[in-house]
């Protein structure tokens, strides 16, 4: 059984700063096979084009069910959100995953140790809109880094997006309100939404929080609750992550 720690907000702070100075040094967010260009409505995603993508997994009866997704920051830590974790369950991940009904060579499975499961000290599961949801997970060994697997890029502190940057959404949520989930990654651009407008009576109002990237506003979300991984830009070379991502 894994137990998951609520760490201070100082220690969750100098974990990010020291895995951002990791990533960073690593050469992140630069995929070998480059994502499909910008598809307003969801689709299957080039093979690897995002290979920070992690599959999280609880194991039930004997058997690893995929629950939502992450982000790889380096090679040893994960980033979720903090409504993926769970005291009472045991998790693994699985890396340079595609097609979750196939084994096709590159994926890495790697166990998650008792008490390596990081939740936000300020994340309340009965307040969503209160923020805080992220959770780091450290990995019981480090990720074998190459074309599948390579690592996100964490944002700059206090980084703004402007009115209609595109982000990407990406993960394994269900197809459709009440529908399948897919075997195959899916993708969707979500042009953000700034807090002015996001935060109007008729939007979210109050709920949404500057802390938030608010994004979308069309028929497309990240769905089942769970929040889908997000990545913005590119500006730069590199691909930033922009929300705490946990695509189902």
């Amino acid at each position: 059984m894994c137990v998951f720690s609520i760490v201070s907000k100082i220690t969750m702070l100098r974990l990010l700063s020291s895995l951002l100075f990791v990533a960073f040094a690593s050469g992140c967010g630069r995929p070998s096979y480059q994502p499909s260009a910008r598809v307003v409505n969801g689709e299957d995603a080039v093979p690897y084009s995002w290979p920070w993508q992690v599959s999280l997994q609880y194991e039930k009866g004997g058997t690893f069910h995929h629950t939502c997704g992450g982000s790889l920051i380096a090679p040893d830590w994960v980033m979720t959100a903090g409504h993926c974790i769970s005291s009472s369950l045991t998790y693994q991940v699985v890396l340079g995953e595609y097609n979750r009904a196939e084994e096709e060579g590159p994926e890495q499975v790697i166990p998650i140790n008792a008490g390596d499961l990081f939740v936000h000290p300020l994340w309340n599961p009965n307040c969503v809109a209160c923020g805080n949801d992220i959770a780091l997970i450290k990995l019981s060994r480090s990720a074998q880094l190459g074309d599948a697997v390579q690592l996100a890029c964490l944002p700059p502190a206090g980084d703004i997006l402007p009115n209609g940057a595109p982000c990407y959404i990406s993960g394994w949520g269900r197809l459709y309100t009440g529908g399948p989930l897919p075997d195959k990654l899916q993708q969707a651009l979500l042009p953000v939404v700034d807090h002015e407008h996001c935060s109007k009576l008729d939007w979210w109002g109050s709920s949404v929080k500057k802390s938030m990237v608010c994004a979308g506003g069309d028929t497309l979300s990240g769905c089942n609750v769970r929040l889908w991984g997000s990545q913005c830009g590119p500006d730069t070379p590199a691909w930033p992550l922009a929300s705490s991502p946990s695509s189902h």
